[in-house]
Formats: structure tokens, sequence, C-alpha cells
């Protein structure tokens, strides 16, 4: 065996250790690697740096940009809305309506992304049909990860397996190659949930009333904060006049929240957020919620009038300017275990935090000074432009509720064709080869902002560079894989040892390797680690290299079975109040079907 060989196997057990352990963050981990290789002569720089310029890195940047124009438009909240109207009351067709919805969305999207537009729109349907919500959530964490196998740009390993094809001198696998894998599977997982696994994971919990969306009072009364909201206004002689909210600090001072002012100018009353730079003026009306005593002690300090509340033709008005919305952490937010005040939440997001709800109990005191946690429910209260920013942040948050006064919000719902039409000449133009895949997903980003289906001071937020740097940085390791030898080694060896199985058992072995690996590691550098050894090892053994990398394929985005083996399940586990051993009884089922089905649809396409 080489010196570089020696340092590839090295390098490749770091790597794998370092993911499994979490220690250090994957996209970090991938850069060690990178310049582990670099440094040590494994590959050139320019071979090293090469995966930032591979066309898969570009062709997921403007997936991003993609997946934000189906959310900025409202397409992904109107698919929501006719899978309800659709499903009616009948359990078992919303979950069938919503796994065949996310899947078909998620073939054009990240699943993770995809899996974050709908959790709200299950929530959603889950409330306003009388569900439980336990056995929507998973099902459609299931189909958002199958989604990854509907289409060549639907998941990251698709992309890599493609091009590790390409690379050993094959045709790349085509657009539409995975789909019927995709949907033979949705459909097996469908049947499977609606026979079987509604019922590993909860008893049918039905309310008899149907329930209507949630609105802004309703989400308040959740938190326990029903009736502890005041209006007041500021006389001529208060002490606020001509200071600005910031310089009163009224949350520190009397436990207040201070949510919206009604202000009066040229005979006019309009309504705006109470932003930290906002200035109290002499007739001002403000909305604070909290203890009533502290609120009678403000308006002594200060010299406030205590009003009435709102008419409801006032409170809609209102509405329209300042909204409320319950938003989660997400399973990677670097927010976790930092607290508001430490992150300075108001002034970063432009927005309130007035209860937090942790493991179904809601918070309302000391909420500023509490550390966050992984699945932490919070309530914010902010201008719908800055909740509908939140939506950005999707590395940090996750939208759970979203009140009924927000139909009205979606910032470019007019433009939903103009998204559609765009991303439907993006797939002709993938799928028939007119333009370079890169070349038609880069057109269609720049057609969708240029068209502000797409805010463009958003785009590089909507972006999630770590990923992008962990899949630049770990390409070249299968560069690396097959310049030492490596992976000729290795996929040697398995044909040796797996040859008496015959080429069912080999696709089989394949499977079962690919989807332990993607337990412990992301299935993007589960997929560049295996995608070279499998198609070497078909090579050798004489069968189709396009049957062994579907395989590794769909075997990556198989990972139902532990709640920390995807983000798409982590983002339902808190939502669906779900422990691991749900994952297991229901996800291991799944993956064995899964199998069965990959392996007879390989014998049968490429056999």
């Amino acid at each position: 065996m080489t010196r570089e060989a020696l340092i590839v196997i090295a390098v490749l057990i770091g790597v794998a250790v370092l993911f499994v352990s979490n220690r250090v963050r994957s996209d970090m981990a991938a850069v060690m690697a990178l310049l582990a290789l670099m440094l040590s002569g494994v590959l050139t720089v320019p071979e090293s740096l090469a995966g930032f310029a591979d066309p898969v890195v570009m062709v997921i940047i403007a997936m991003f940009i993609v997946s934000e124009a189906l959310v900025h438009t409202g397409i992904a909240q109107q698919i929501g809305e006719i899978v309800l109207r659709a499903g009616g009351g009948s359990e078992a067709r919303l979950v069938a309506l919503l796994m065949l919805a996310v899947g078909g969305v998620g073939a054009f999207m990240s699943s993770t992304a995809a899996v974050a537009i709908f959790v709200p729109i299950t929530l959603s349907v889950s409330d306003k049909a009388g569900l439980n919500r336990k056995r929507l959530l998973m099902p459609l964490s299931m189909a958002a990860l199958i989604s990854g196998m509907m289409t060549l740009i639907a998941t990251a390993p698709n992309l890599v397996v493609a091009n590790a094809l390409e690379d050993a001198g094959f045709a790349p696998l085509a657009f539409f190659s995975f789909t019927p894998f995709g949907i033979a599977i949705l459909l097996v997982a469908v049947i499977f949930i609606l026979l079987v696994g509604r019922r590993l994971l909860a008893k049918e919990m039905r309310s008899r009333v149907r329930k209507k969306g949630r609105t802004i009072r309703e989400l308040i009364a959740s938190y326990g904060l029903d009736g502890l909201m005041t209006r007041l206004r500021v006389r001529p002689d208060s002490s606020l006049i001509d200071r600005a909210v910031a310089r009163m600090q009224i949350r520190r001072s009397f436990g207040l929240h201070l949510i919206g002012f009604e202000k009066q100018h040229a005979g006019r009353r309009y309504y705006r957020q109470a932003s930290p730079e906002t200035i109290f003026e002499s007739g001002d009306v403000i909305l604070v919620t909290g203890d009533p005593e502290q609120v009678n002690e403000l308006a002594r300090q200060h010299r406030l009038d205590i009003l009435p509340m709102m008419t409801e033709r006032g409170r809609q008005k209102f509405r329209q300017a300042v909204g409320m919305a319950e938003v989660m952490l997400a399973p990677d937010a670097k927010l976790i275990g930092q607290s508001l005040r430490d992150i300075q939440f108001r002034s970063r997001y432009n927005a309130t935090v007035l209860a937090i709800r942790r493991r179904g109990t809601a918070l309302t005191e000391a909420i500023s000074t509490t550390p966050l946690d992984f699945g932490d429910a919070l309530l914010i209260n902010a201008a719908w432009s800055d909740i509908l920013s939140l939506r950005n942040e999707r590395e940090n948050f996750v939208v759970l509720t979203i009140p009924e006064e927000y139909d009205q919000i979606i910032p470019a719902r007019q433009r939903a064709p103009v998204a559609l039409a765009v991303l439907g000449a993006m797939v002709v133009a993938m799928a028939s080869g007119l333009l370079p895949m890169v070349t038609a997903a880069m057109l269609a980003a720049l057609v969708l902002i240029g068209a502000r289906c797409v805010k463009l001071e958003s785009v590089y937020q909507v972006i999630e560079w770590k990923a992008i740097v962990l899949i630049g940085a770990i390409l070249p390791l299968a560069t690396a894989l097959n310049k030492s030898g490596v992976s000729n080694l290795i996929s040697a060896g398995l044909v040796d040892a797996l040859e008496p199985l015959g080429n069912l058992g080999m696709i089989t072995v394949v499977f079962v390797v690919t989807t332990v690996t993607g337990f412990f590691i992301s299935n993007t550098a589960t997929a560049v680690m295996i995608a070279p050894i499998a198609i070497e090892a078909a090579q050798t053994s004489g069968v189709s290299p396009h049957a062994f990398a579907m395989t590794v394929a769909i075997a990556c985005s198989a990972a139902y079975v532990t709640p920390v083996s995807s983000p798409v399940n982590m983002l339902v586990r808190e939502p669906g109040g779900y422990t691991f051993m749900d994952f297991v009884k229901a996800g291991l089922p799944l993956q064995l079907l899964t199998l069965v089905v990959t392996v007879m649809l390989a014998w049968a396409i490429y056999f």
C-alpha cells in the first residue's frame, strides 16, 4: 500500500470520527480533511479546491433560491390549503395527501426545506381537523425524505452520485432516472403508514368539533397571556414623551412587553410596531402585556391613562401592521444555550418574544435570561415583514404557527404563476438536455430574483452556507480515493467478500452499508465516501455501475430510523412529541420495505 493510500485512509477515518462524535461542526470537519489532503501532497491545490468550482455546488445554491421562491410566493402554503380542503376530516385521506404533496414539492427543493415548509401546514391541518399531530408529522418527515428520491436535483447526494458516475467515465444519471424509485417507495410508504405506521405512533384522537384556524387571540391564550393585554394613553405630562422605547427599558423595569403603538398624524390614526427607536409622543396609545399590577405601576410612574381594549375594527387595523407567530428553534440553531438577552434578540430580529413553551409548559417570567434549548417554541410579536424575514433564518428557526390574520400578508402571492412557470421551464430544460443542468438552475434563480419572486436582499440569507462549504470541501475526498487507489482496494475486497452472494446480494449489502453509515454522518458525506467505491465494485464484478450508484443514492435518503440521522427527523421530533423508539418502531419496517423496492427496481431496470 502506497504512502498516499495510507494518508487517505487515515483522513477518511479521521473525518468519519469527527462526523460521528459531533465535537466539530460537519463543515469544519470537511475543511480539516481538505487541508490534510492538500498539506500532505495527496492532492494539488487546484484538485483540493475543485469541489468549490464543481457544478454540483452551483446547482445546490440555485436550488436554495428556487426553494425560497416557492415560499415567498405562497405556493407551498396554497398547496397546504388545497390538501386541507381535499382531505376534509378524514385522517387517512389527510395523511395520504400530505405525504403525496410533500413528496411532490420536495422533488424540486431540499427535503429539509420541504419539511420546514410543511410542518406548520401539518400543524394547522391537525388543529383544524381535530386530529392527533403525532400520527401526521412522522409520515410527513418520511415523505420529505422520500422526496429526495424523486429527481436528480431533489437532494445533494443525488448530484454527488451522478457526478461520481461521470468522473468514472460513465453516463450520468438523468433528471428523472430516480423517479420510478421515488414514486414506488412513496406509494409503499403511504400504504404502510395507512395500514400499520399510524398505529405504531399513537392511538387515534379526534375532536368532535372541527376547529378553525388559530387566530392571534387564540395563539396568545395558548401561552397563558389571555387577559393580560392593556391599552394605555400617553398623557401630555408623561415622562415618556420624546424618549425612545429602547431608553425606557419597560421590560426590564416592569416586566412588561410593549407590543405596539397607535399614533396620530394629520388627524389620522395609524398603527406600528414598538421598535427600539420609536419615540413616545403625547396622545400615543400603547399596547402592553403582563402583570396587571405592574401595568398599574407603569401608569402611575409615567402618568399614563388606562383605556378599554380596542374595538374589533381597531384590532383588524392593528393586525395589518403588527402580527404574532410561533417559531421553534431549529436542530442546529446557533442560539441554543444562549438567552434572549445574550443574543440581543429584539434588536437582532426586530421582534419581541412574549413567552416560551418548553416541553408543553409556557414560560412567561424571566424569559430574557432563560437559556434557550432545542425544541423551544417562541411566541413572537413583530411587524409582519419581520415575521416573514424569519423564514430566511432557516438555520435558526422553523415558523410553526402563523395565525389566520397572516393569510393576506404573503409578500408575493401575485407572482406565484411566474414562479411556477420558471420552475416548469427549468425542469423541462434539465430533463430534455436543452441546457446543462447548472446553466438551467442558475438561469432559473436569476429570473426568479429579477421577477421579484425572491427578495434580492434575502438571497444570501436563504442559502445554507454550511451545507455549501461541507459539499465543496468533501467532494475532493472522492478524488483522493480514486487517485490514491484506495477506492480500488476497498471495492476489490468488497467484491471478493460478497461475490458469492450474487448481484442481488451485493446490491442489498451496498444499500445496508450506505444506510448504516448514514446513521452517523451526513448523507452528502456518505455519498461522497461510498459512491466511488460502489461504482468501482460494480466495474470489478462486471455489473451495471448505474445500479450500484442508484442504490447508494436511494439509501442516502432513506434515513427513517433515528431522529438524529437527518435534520428532517429532528424538525418533527419536538412538535410531534416523538421518542427515539418512535422513529425505530415506524422507521425500521419502512427501511426494510425501501430496501426491497430498491433492489427489485434496480434489478428490473439495470440488469
